[in-house]
């Protein structure tokens, strides 16, 4: 069986939901006329990396096409809607030519209530630097190196609202999904190449153990408070190394208690987000911690210039797979307020235990009406050799260009 054809077997729940979902179009017996919208995305983009690759095959030059449709469809006065955001990027690295169904899902609105049906994105968390709390999807990884982008999940989401409780979330998630990492040709990975379908479960129901999830969040004045669980098959797998350098990977079966907080004092936001993960392999505590202060409306102009430092932990160490273990991050984020949206967000991480540090950029301006111009760099310096994640991509700096057309 081909590649692509594997990726179409591990993609079938998504025609599962797709068929689950066409029916709900008549559960509304309205007659006023349903409200559509059609979005679409195109994208150039350009990796270069400056300096020789770290393993054989590996490339310096990466152009890629990428396009992103959304599709929303609104009927009952808004209260019940279908809406859809694919992916697909074409790119040198055969892994990373990939295409997803980022969300496909049926909502319906209802009083103090709400219900989604599909596949979905959720986000939880307030932190710059890394998002612990955040476990409903699966990671991305061959589309950015921060994670900050994810693969939709199947679930089913129940939302209660109340004015003075809160509101609580429910979560039925009945499949995982596997993380997909660089091929052999790809940058930014380890020495060994890493098939996703090589990669087990501790459960024996594998990518079909069915999950749970909950969370409430409320704000009393300056606070707003967070507090998850989840039960189920970790979305990051678990590596461990011998001494051969070769890799055990296996997602494993967790617990997942979640806490973010945010406080809102004048320009300052403190920010907290934390968690304790219990599985068979290891039991760890890790927190991010920090503040940001902005300056606003510098010179009357509309410049606001924000500061921010935070604290990263986590007991894993050599088990963890973000390399965060005992480090700090600092970094400034600059937003014009323009016409453009022009922003700018600056940062770096420094180990407290080793020479280890990464610097990043991040930078975006619209053009016109239908245009967006993005750059990024990251520059990994003095990477030490007892980073066991990091000390794989030490020859992987690199920058990015982007150039996005709305249609």
């Amino acid at each position: 069986m081909t590649k692509f054809m594997k990726r179409l077997s591990n993609l079938k729940f998504q025609i599962i939901a797709f068929c689950l979902l066409v029916p709900t179009l008549g559960l509304s017996q309205e007659k006023e006329k349903p409200v559509q919208d059609v979005e679409l995305e195109i994208e150039a983009e350009y990796r270069y990396f400056l300096d020789e690759a770290n393993f054989s095959d590996q490339l310096d030059h990466y152009p890629s096409l990428a396009m992103s449709p959304e599709y929303s469809l609104e009927w009952n006065k808004g209260y019940e809607s279908i809406n859809f955001t694919g992916f697909f990027r074409l790119d040198r690295d055969d892994e990373r030519t990939h295409w997803d169904i980022r969300e496909l899902y049926y909502q319906k609105a209802k009083g103090n209530w709400e219900l989604s049906v599909g596949l979905k994105k959720i986000y939880w968390g307030v932190a710059e630097s890394n998002h612990l709390v955040d476990i409903i999807n699966q990671t991305d990884a061959v589309e950015t190196f921060d994670g900050e982008e994810k693969l939709g999940q199947p679930m089913v989401q129940f939302s209660y609202i109340t004015n003075k409780l809160g509101t609580f979330d429910f979560y039925y998630l009945p499949y995982h999904r596997k993380r997909t990492f660089p091929g052999r040709k790809g940058r930014l990975r380890f020495g060994t190449v890493i098939d996703k379908d090589d990669l087990g479960y501790e459960s024996g129901a594998e990518e079909w153990r069915q999950d749970l999830a909950v969370r409430w969040k409320h704000y009393f004045g300056i606070f707003d408070v967070g507090l998850s669980h989840f039960y189920g098959t970790g979305r990051e797998p678990l590596f461990v190394f011998d001494e051969q350098g070769n890799i055990n990977a296996f997602y494993p079966v967790i617990n997942q208690t979640g806490l973010d907080l945010q406080i809102t004092h004048n320009a300052f936001l403190w920010k907290v987000e934390s968690i304790y993960r219990n599985a068979d392999a290891q039991d760890f505590l890790a927190l991010v911690a920090g503040l940001e202060y902005t300056f606003s409306n510098i010179d009357g102009n509309g410049l606001d210039i924000g500061l921010l430092g935070e604290y990263l932990y986590d007991e894993r160490d050599e088990l963890s797979l973000n390399a965060l273990q005992n480090d700090i991050f600092f970094g400034s984020r600059i937003a014009f307020n323009d016409v453009q949206d022009t922003s700018i967000l600056i940062g770096g991480i420094t180990d407290l235990e080793s020479s280890s540090k990464i610097f990043s950029l991040e930078a975006s301006r619209r053009f016109g009406s239908n245009w967006r111009a993005e750059i990024e760099a990251r520059i990994f310096n003095d990477i030490d050799d007892s980073e066991l994640i990091l000390s794989n991509f030490r020859e992987d700096s690199f920058l990015r260009f982007t150039l996005s057309r709305f249609f």
